[in-house]
């Protein structure tokens, strides 16, 4: 009776978040991922594709202990045959398909691309009509090495790309350096800049001016040292949990005086925080542009949450990561807060505060 009440609505399962982490060799892609992986307290699968490193990888996440030893190698994919984007059919898809087959096992997947591969053919293979009502992208997350960057290049192993290059046979895409630079800061979601411990607060700045220049200006940036960031701005938040936590870690009072000279303050990221809950009529084109526009005042980093709309029995679920939005309509969790009629229930992390009454005063 419940199946058949729930086919005549927009519904899916509950999607598995997939995650896309690019950047060329050298770049900190690893030393992140097993970051992630140790930290992040979720159940994730992860799918390799750095030429030259197979075996290394798996090796390096498994050691992790992210995972019980009898499930690494079914959560721990590497795709050796190549260039990801190259083989997306081949390799890539037939992979996916395996994965989803336990996603009720998963919170997620994260996908680390190889630095040569381009990230609009793995973004539109998500898109596959297999797989398509099974995920949402959570991100696309481009690791650039701001300490080469800052001496003139986006790469600091010039010979190790070249070899790359010339052993991967699978490339159908002979792109110049700098044009797959510009095409993994233009698909981003975030940058992150790693050995930024390693600039001045002058250089770091310079560095991401020119990330801006050569990528999408409204893209958020920030600073990473030896892959340490808050798992929670990367994977987002995990299902209902509490974020208190959150809030404690990163919400801070910084009334203190900021006058002295740090040539590392670019290093410290405060995020802020915000939980909105608001009964109220909602639209759903105009609570999209509502959350776009403030994404970009703001700089919202993620949100996440659900909104009740007239007319609809399920509530439609909203997942963003800057300006990205992906929404469905999806059964709440047990215990979850819902309004008398309609509403909305959403938790923003920032970088800047005031988000919370600036929806509200859209509204």
């Amino acid at each position: 009776m419940v199946a058949d009440l729930l086919s005549k609505y927009e519904v899916s399962d509950s999607r598995l978040p997939v995650t896309v982490i690019t950047g060329f060799l050298g770049s900190g892609k690893t030393t992140l991922l097993r970051h992630l992986l140790s930290e992040g307290n979720q159940r994730l699968a992860v799918v390799v594709n750095e030429f030259g490193t197979v075996g290394l990888d798996g090796d390096l996440f498994k050691s992790c202990g992210f995972c019980p030893d009898y499930e690494a190698d079914e959560r721990i994919v590497e795709l050796n045959n190549g260039c990801l984007c190259c083989t997306v059919q081949e390799d890539f898809l037939p992979a996916m398909e395996a994965l989803l087959l336990r996603s009720n096992q998963l919170d997620g997947i994260i996908i680390e691309t190889s630095g040569l591969a381009l990230p609009k053919p793995l973004l539109q293979a998500l898109n596959w009509p297999a797989i398509r009502s099974k995920v949402f992208i959570n991100g696309v997350v481009t690791l650039v090495d701001g300490y080469a960057l800052s001496h003139g290049s986006p790469v600091g192993d010039l010979k190790s790309i070249k070899q790359q290059i010339t052993n991967d046979n699978s490339i159908d895409h002979l792109t110049p350096i700098n044009e797959l630079f510009r095409d993994q800061l233009i698909s981003a979601d975030l940058v992150l800049i790693s050995r930024s411990d390693l600039l001045s607060a002058k250089g770091f700045l310079l560095v991401k001016n020119e990330v801006k220049k050569q990528g999408n200006s409204i893209t958020n940036i920030l600073p990473i040292s030896n892959g340490k960031i808050d798992p929670a701005l990367i994977l987002g938040l995990c299902h209902e949990q509490d974020n208190s936590s959150l809030l404690d870690q990163n919400d801070h009072d910084h009334d203190h005086d900021h006058d002295h000279d740090h040539d590392h303050d670019h290093d410290h990221v405060d995020v802020i925080s915000e939980h909105l809950i608001l009964e109220t009529p909602i639209n759903q084109d105009v609570l999209k542009q509502i959350l776009v526009s403030l994404a970009l005042e703001y700089q919202i980093l993620r949100i996440k949450g659900r909104c009740w709309i007239k007319g609809k029995t399920l509530p439609l679920q909203i997942q963003m990561v800057g300006t990205r939005f992906n929404s469905w309509f999806e059964i709440a969790p047990k215990g979850a807060w819902k309004p008398s009629k309609d509403g909305i229930d959403l938790v923003f992390l920032s970088l800047k505060r005031g988000v919370k009454e600036a929806f509200e005063a859209s509204f």
